[in-house]
């Protein structure tokens, strides 16, 4: 009986070694079932939103009668012909480079003096710099539309009328983006970069363009897409200063080109709707690969 005594013990040790093993096999397994329902979700909602845009794309091929019958997945014969009777009403690509010399100037120059400003916000101290930081957060709160009757007499007052300048100019300070710019920087840019950098007899533009900005391009970058859709969506402003057809931006032409008869021929609408948003698809896929670089890369190495 004595000498049974530590066989019995190493067979319970073994037996309990592989109950726990097994456990852990299961447990090991649990995670990728998890994982494989969670991808398999994200396709499923990745296909059910591709969807509006694959039937925008194919209606735009076929003819008015064929849309009526049916939505289908090959494309139609139609593409040429909804084009043509699209032109004969509107010229899409005068409004496509108006929309997009708007949006890519008011992107650019927003991103850029947006930083500046936040930058000052956050790194100098000056005075009536928390009253003018408070009031620029009220201005957040106040809607655009309640000052569109003065911003029309002041750019008349201007002699701006039927020009780019209010479209390009006042989109210019937007207090959002340079509040999110500053909440962004003051949480990755450390003083004393910058003092090192005075050290070293760095001017204060060199300082805000060669260690300021490399440091916030994703936050710019994150703030250009969100600019970039509001200035070539913007139908309101560009509808009231705005005089001439040869000016005017691509959501004006769709609005005329709504309430015009080529609204009988649904092709050529979706034809229109397509050209109007491929830039919006573009340039959001391009910036946010340029934010995951940004992001992965790290703006401070230690």
């Amino acid at each position: 009986m004595l000498e049974k005594a530590p066989v019995e013990k190493y067979e319970n040790k073994t037996k309990q070694h592989s109950a726990f093993s097994l456990e852990k096999s299961r447990n090991a397994k649990r995670p990728s079932v998890v994982k494989i329902m969670i991808y398999t979700f994200l396709v499923l909602l990745a296909v059910i939103c591709f969807i509006p845009f694959l039937m925008m794309l194919v209606n735009a091929t076929r003819s008015n009668e064929e849309i009526l019958t049916g939505f289908q997945l090959l494309p139609g014969t139609s593409l040429v012909e909804n084009y043509q009777t699209m032109m004969n009403y509107i010229n899409i690509w005068a409004g496509f480079k108006n929309s997009l010399i708007i949006s890519v100037l008011v992107t650019v120059l927003s991103g850029y003096f947006s930083a500046l400003t936040a930058y000052g916000f956050a790194f100098y101290t000056f005075k009536g710099k928390n009253f003018l930081f408070v009031f620029m957060l009220i201005m957040m709160m106040v809607p655009g539309q309640l000052g569109l009757i003065g911003f029309y007499e002041l750019s008349k007052n201007l002699g701006i009328l039927d020009t780019f300048i209010p479209l390009i100019v006042p989109a210019i300070a937007s207090p959002f983006v340079v509040f999110f710019l500053r909440q962004y920087i003051q949480t990755t840019l450390h003083p004393s970069l910058i003092e090192a950098s005075r050290i070293d007899g760095a001017s204060e533009f060199k300082i805000f363009h060669t260690v300021a900005i490399p440091i916030m391009m994703p936050a710019i970058a994150t703030m250009s897409i969100f600019t970039f859709i509001g200035s070539w969506n913007n139908y309101i402003v560009p509808l009231v200063v705005l005089f001439s057809p040869e000016k005017y931006t691509l959501p004006v032409l769709m609005g005329f080109l709504k309430g015009s008869q080529v609204a009988q021929n649904l092709g050529s609408m979706y034809l229109g709707i397509a050209i109007s948003v491929v830039p919006i698809m573009v340039a959001f896929l391009f910036l946010s690969k340029y934010i995951v670089n940004s992001i992965s890369a790290g703006s401070i190495k230690e």
